[in-house]
């Protein structure tokens, strides 16, 4: 069905279920479908469809950008980087008298101090900053969780790994990947207590996500966050 709103189109199909509720979801291309009781009228879908546009609208394009994929930086005044979820622009300085390129996060931007100006050199400082982020956050949310665990990680490093946002090893030995800086905090809270409690627990059994749960109950929706935004984890 096609419906016209607020000068735009929304283009919808309608699958009617043996249900009590109007359910909206949305595939992987941005197609909208909506899943309603048996009998519902069709003014009462487009009422929903409408109240629900702005929210329909993000998602739409979340997915289309999706499926692009990740797009190249540039690294210029304006550029946006994620950061504990949310992103955010980079305002570059070029000052030669600095003792050492950083990035310090002020305000609602990432100001970046650089003594040349060079897209490599950029990047590094952003690199070296999320490291240092990531350290501290997860440092801090392994004190937070340790309560919950009879044994203690041996070590935590960050880690520039390009397919784990964490391991844990029979030495109990704790690793990180660094872009879990860009992640929102309670995601990074998630993989930290994925990863100790494999301290406990060190493969995927019925057991250990047990203990999972148990510490965190709505570990799933991190889960979720990790698998549809993880593309946007870059630099």
């Amino acid at each position: 069905m096609i419906h016209n709103y607020s000068g735009e189109t929304i283009q919808f199909q309608i699958t009617y279920k043996k249900r009590t509720t109007i359910g909206i979801t949305m595939d992987h291309y941005g197609n909208i479908e909506v899943l309603a009781p048996k009998g519902t009228p069709d003014e009462r879908v487009i009422q929903l469809l409408e109240d629900k546009w702005e929210l329909i609208q993000q998602k739409s394009k979340e997915q289309k950008d999706r499926l692009l994929g990740p797009q190249k930086k540039v690294y210029e005044h304006g550029e946006s980087f994620l950061y504990l979820g949310n992103t955010y622009p980079i305002r570059i300085y070029h000052d030669i008298n600095i003792t050492q390129d950083h990035v310090v996060f002020e305000g609602d931007k990432l100001h970046i101090y650089v003594k040349q100006l060079d897209d490599e050199k950029i990047k590094q400082a952003l690199k070296r900053f999320y490291y240092k982020q990531c350290k501290a956050l997860v440092e801090k949310s392994v004190a937070s969780y340790q309560s919950n665990y009879k044994v203690k990680p041996r070590s935590i490093r960050i880690t520039d790994s390009k397919s784990n946002w964490g391991t844990c090893d029979s030495k109990l030995q704790l690793t990180f990947n660094w872009r879990l800086a860009m992640a929102p905090l309670k995601v990074i809270e998630y993989v930290v207590v994925h990863e100790m409690c494999h301290m406990v627990h060190l493969n995927h059994d019925r057991s250990y996500w047990r203990l999972v749960g148990k510490i965190m109950p709505d570990y799933k929706e991190q889960e979720k966050w990790l698998e549809l935004s993880s593309w946007k984890m870059t630099i």
